[in-house]
């Protein structure tokens, strides 16, 4: 079992790092390549965009690559705020709350799983014609998979009545995009929801970091 850290009530900033590392890390890492994106000139953030995405040429080029590097950046650097509210709101509650183990599986695997069928979904469209040849070259990177695995996952921690209320408002913003003509973007969006969702089981037994289930005494 591993050592759980007391929170630190002098430091709360600290304690609440601390409490959910692989979530300030990935948001550390991010921080770094949209500096590296907002400072390139306009020839070399496109090169790197598109290098690091998750896209369909990159997936056949270098599957293992794309599906890791393509987690670690955002299109827009400006976004960069946004995006650090919505992990402090989404992943590290539900770190805490999991564990990063736990937690980390989940994310990853919604990541992958979000990917590969959206852009299987996206070859088929141009195979039949429905979608331009162009499209193997997108760029699709970013974050968004994972948090929306966390923001199912996350349904679990609320109580009811609360839970069916979210659940509901979850449902409608990951569902009407798709629903109304939506992108393979939204459609990864809809799976990596799904997979938060469907992983219920990994929500048994855990024991929060926010009020842990024991102390251990120490000489």
């Amino acid at each position: 079992m591993s050592e759980r850290t007391d929170p630190e009530p002098s430091r709360p900033l600290r304690s609440w790092i601390r409490s959910s590392p692989g979530t300030h890390i990935w948001l550390l890492i991010i921080a770094v390549t949209s500096i590296i994106v907002a400072i390139a000139p306009d020839q070399v953030d496109r090169v790197l965009l598109h290098r690091n995405s998750s896209n369909i040429h990159q997936l056949v080029q270098h599957p293992v690559r794309a599906l890791i590097s393509s987690a670690f950046w955002i299109a827009n650097p400006a976004s960069l705020a946004l995006y650090a509210v919505l992990f402090e709101v989404f992943h590290a509650p539900v770190e805490r709350w999991l564990g990063t183990l736990r937690w980390l599986a989940i994310v990853a695997t919604a990541h992958v799983v979000a990917t590969l069928i959206s852009q299987k979904v996206l070859l088929t469209a141009i195979q039949d014609h429905r979608a331009p040849r162009s499209m193997t070259h997108v760029v699709d990177i970013g974050v968004s998979y994972g948090l929306a695995a966390s923001i199912g996952v996350l349904t679990y921690r609320l109580p009811s009545p609360w839970r069916w209320v979210y659940l509901a408002g979850v449902i409608a913003f990951f569902g009407i995009p798709l629903a109304t003509g939506g992108t393979f973007t939204d459609l990864g969006h809809a799976i990596a929801l799904a997979v938060g969702l469907l992983s219920w089981p990994l929500t048994r037994h855990a024991v929060s970091r926010e009020t842990p289930a024991f102390h251990v005494k120490r000489d």
